[in-house]
């Protein structure tokens, strides 16, 4: 291998006074575009030292350092298998492990070119459509081995879908950055909710002085920041990750006034992002409308679907826009006809009973059935509930400037599956606490899924959870619930659930949910799956690990690691299967070790793999994960990158394993 002229090409400078210390190597890898952990360096870097008296290393010595970053067996077993002579890559050997090895059977000579081009650090190789170990490494580290699809990094989903048809990435107490009993409020929350990609957040909201509104967790010590302020580090940052419709979720607690004024900031501070009138001024009482513009650049004049498309472009023209999600007053036609006759009522009020707040649902009972009519409604209290019990009823006031800026997404409390599908309009959205979600999950799921066809569902965390701690969202997926809306401040494997969820479809916000949890016909439900979903055998071999970070307690290579890897989906694919402990090896610990799963509804299935140290028998210490749709799974060789507990990705940290599923 052309090595030795490649190094002297790249550090020659470095090395003209001699040799360099601790400081001048990192440099130097830097300048290199090579990844490392800086513990892990200064472990390798002190061994070096070990050898010779001083503080500083020869260039010998950093190329001896640099292979024990770099040049991996595994990698080195895979370059010898098809090359030559061991040195060189020719581009058709190369178009060979693409087929035979990555399973890239669309791969052609131009694919494996481009791949030479783009990786192959030495001209002289390169000139010559070959690639050297150095390319092979580069290419093995870079994004295009990665485990996550290249595909699925950009949309690549049917779009234009109505809107209950997709899951939505959704944040819960969104202004929160710690706990909601005593935590600040912080207008980051906004903002870093915002830059990951999340499509529906929540503000709750509370009269505050001058006739300002606030937003805090109202009744606790949190902090309290300006509803103003909120809608401005939203219009600032709302379309920043993704150009897909945004929902701001009111918990509204404010009086008329301070509504009005909440219109007010909406209006002005949002302007034409705001949706504040159905597109194109009609109200489809069938469907909801889709998030994304149909492109007419494909019609090429055709005059029938260009009429075709114009009718269906009423139904798709959400993107760059935002949502209010909140109570209203009466229907969308009657919103439409108090704009034309330019309407100046102040307030309607509604009664408790169709107010919804998270906070006053104790969310530990299954809702009575409801009938329309106030008298029923009214007899259905007395016969449920004992007379010395009853409640003191309360009436809320909606400002009728606000409710007039809620078109497709109007909060309506739940009442029954029943209830909802006689009489419940398509624009209608449900939230249901997570306690009472889970009993309708485990004792209607059919119901509740044929409900989440129709209509956008959000659910919330039990107020119970003082220190923000979140549920695992998956079986609430399951059911085809769209807004399952978690507290993203608060670290775990259910952030790193959604996290890992929502990076299908390019990241945006919005992932298709499977035909069978779309169809309202389906008999679809997680404990009795039936023939909806092909079953997918999946083999993963757990290779080797490179550069895991250093354990807390030695800040040295010497962890001892494992890898579990895990499946999340229907009851029946609930799966944990755990590697071999590699002794006092963070660097560049080896398993070879192969995990068999079969999974019955991958379409619903996440894949997590979780590095620990083994701190004790009964005992690790977390060291880093990576979670993805198994349906996002790349077969053949793949490194797998980590990501830290806050989820901040370790750059110089991977797992390398082979994938292969039928």
């Amino acid at each position: 291998m052309d090595e030795n002229r490649w190094f002297w090409n790249i550090i020659q400078n470095d090395f003209k006074t001699g040799n360099i210390d601790f400081e001048g190597c990192m440099r130097l890898l830097e300048k290199m575009q090579i990844n490392f952990d800086e513990d892990h360096l200064k472990h390798i870097f002190k061994k070096t030292l070990d050898k010779h008296s001083g503080d500083i290393i020869s260039m010998d010595d950093f190329k001896a350092i640099y292979r024990a970053l770099v040049h991996r067996p595994e990698f080195e077993e895979l370059f010898k298998a098809y090359s030559m002579d061991g040195n060189i890559l020719p581009d058709g050997q190369l178009l060979k492990f693409l087929a035979k090895e990555q399973f890239q059977t669309e791969a052609n000579e131009t694919t494996a070119l481009e791949i030479i081009m783009k990786y192959e650090p030495i001209d002289e190789v390169r000139k010559k459509k070959q690639m050297s170990f150095e390319g092979f490494i580069r290419y093995m580290n870079s994004e295009e081995c990665s485990i996550f699809k290249s595909q699925h990094k950009s949309v690549y989903q049917d779009m234009t879908q109505p809107l209950c048809d997709y899951f939505i990435s959704s944040s819960h107490n969104t202004y929160l950055i710690a706990d909601q009993l005593m935590g600040p409020s912080h207008l980051w929350g906004y903002t870093s909710a915002l830059l990951k990609g999340c499509r529906c957040l929540e503000i709750d909201c509370w009269d505050g002085n001058n006739n300002e509104p606030i937003v805090y967790h109202g009744h606790t010590l949190t902090s309290k920041i300006p509803f103003r302020s909120v809608i401005r580090v939203i219009d600032k940052y709302a379309f920043m990750s993704s150009a897909y419709p945004l929902v701001l979720s009111l918990e509204n607690h404010c009086s008329p006034k301070q509504q009005e004024v909440m219109a007010e900031c909406l209006k002005t501070i949002l302007g034409d992002k705001l949706l504040s009138t159905p597109i194109g001024g009609e109200v489809d009482m069938t469907r909801l409308p889709s998030p994304e513009v149909l492109d007419f650049g494909d019609f090429h004049g055709n005059y029938l679907l260009f009429s075709y498309i114009i009718n269906l472009l009423l139904l798709s023209a959400l993107k760059f826009k935002v949502l209010v999600k909140n109570k209203k007053v009466g229907t969308l036609e009657q919103s439409l006809l108090r704009m034309g006759d330019d309407y100046r009522g102040e307030a309607e009020e509604l009664s408790d009973s169709d107010f919804q707040s998270d906070d006053e649902d104790t969310d530990d009972t299954l809702p009575l059935h409801r009938t329309r009519s106030p008298a029923k409604r009214k007899g259905d209290r007395k016969s449920s509930i004992p007379p010395q019990k009853k409640p003191k009823v309360k009436r809320t006031k909606i400002a009728i400037v606000l409710s007039d800026l809620v078109v497709y997404t109007k909060s309506q409390k739940f009442v029954s599956f029943e209830h909802s599908q006689q009489h419940q309009q398509c624009y209608e959205n449900n939230s249901i606490g997570e306690s009472q979600a889970r009993k309708l999950a485990k004792i209607s799921a059919k119901e509740f899924i044929s409900h989440t066809t129709r209509f956008i569902t959000r659910i919330y965390p039990k107020g119970t959870r003082m220190s923000s701690s979140n549920y695992n969202p998956v079986e609430f997926w399951n059911v085809g619930c769209q807004m399952v809306a978690l507290n993203f401040q608060t670290p775990g494997t259910q952030m790193e659930l959604q996290d890992g969820k929502f990076l299908d479809n390019g990241g945006c916000g919005y992932v298709l949910k499977p035909a069978f949890l779309r169809d309202r016909n389906t008999t679809f439900t997680p404990r009795n799956v039936g023939a909806y979903s092909k079953p997918m055998s999946l083999s993963i071999r757990l290779i080797s690990g490179h550069q895991l970070p250093p354990s807390a307690m030695s800040k040295t290579n010497k962890a001892d690691p494992l890898v579990q890897i895990e499946i999340y989906g229907v009851p029946e694919d609930q799966a944990r299967k755990k590697s071999s402990v590699v002794k006092s090896n963070a660097l560049c610990p080896k398993w070879n070790e192969t995990f068999s799963f079969n999974i019955q509804v991958p379409e619903l299935a996440m894949i997590r793999f979780c590095v620990e140290d083994e701190v004790s028998l009964v005992s690790n210490e977390f060291l880093g994960q990576y979670t993805l749709p198994v349906m996002s799974l790349n077969t053949g060789y793949r490194n797998i990158p980590l990501i830290s507990k806050d989820g901040i990705k370790l750059e110089s940290a991977s797992l390398f394993a082979h994938v292969w599923y039928y």
